[in-house]
């Protein structure tokens, strides 16, 4: 999808696209680099986020796409959609830690659910935040999505998730309605 007002273009991830979309997430969450956008997991997370293996598998699976967003010939963005039967899973989302804080997040993420819902006519976007990540709850709950409460341990002493500087992590489960 091409947006001309907002000089971006959606597409799907290829096998080509991998070492750019690590790199991509790894720069938004992961080590100083990610400092320069407020969606930095450095203070509670060390090592990676993901894996050129982990971006593969996403690529490659029938019931998920890997959305890319260009601008020109720069990847400034990405997110996983996952059709999860009457919903769709929302995750590996990374925006360039130099283009945090303008809007593209909010663009990225009403064309993920738009394509959700339009591909798949789920009613519902699912998605899980470290729940220690106030900011970036209030920041979906500002977008319409909801805590439920429902929390899963974060899976510890499995490195390719990262390496926890703090115990007691846990994710959340947000859901919004599509309507």
């Amino acid at each position: 999808m091409d947006t001309t007002a907002t000089g971006l273009t959606f597409r799907d991830a290829t096998d080509a696209d991998v070492d750019t979309l690590v790199a991509l997430v790894e720069s938004a969450y992961r080590g100083d680099a990610s400092r320069a956008g407020w969606t930095s997991e450095a203070d509670i997370l060390d090592g990676q986020r993901t894996d050129p293996e982990g971006v593969l598998e996403v690529i490659k699976s029938p019931d998920s796409r890997l959305l890319t967003v260009w601008r020109q010939d720069a990847v400034v963005a990405c997110c996983q959609l996952e059709h999860r039967g009457g919903h769709a899973y929302f995750g590996m989302f990374a925006v360039s830690p130099t283009q945090q804080g303008a809007g593209l997040g909010k663009v990225v993420l009403a064309e993920a659910e738009r394509q959700a819902r339009e591909n798949w006519a789920v009613t519902e976007m699912h998605m899980t935040v470290i729940s220690v990540r106030e900011d970036l709850i209030a920041w979906y709950e500002r977008r319409g999505y909801r805590r439920t409460g429902r929390m899963t341990p974060f899976p510890y002493g499995d490195e390719r998730f990262g390496i926890p500087r703090r115990a007691g992590l846990r994710f959340e489960l947000l859901v919004k309605e599509l309507g």
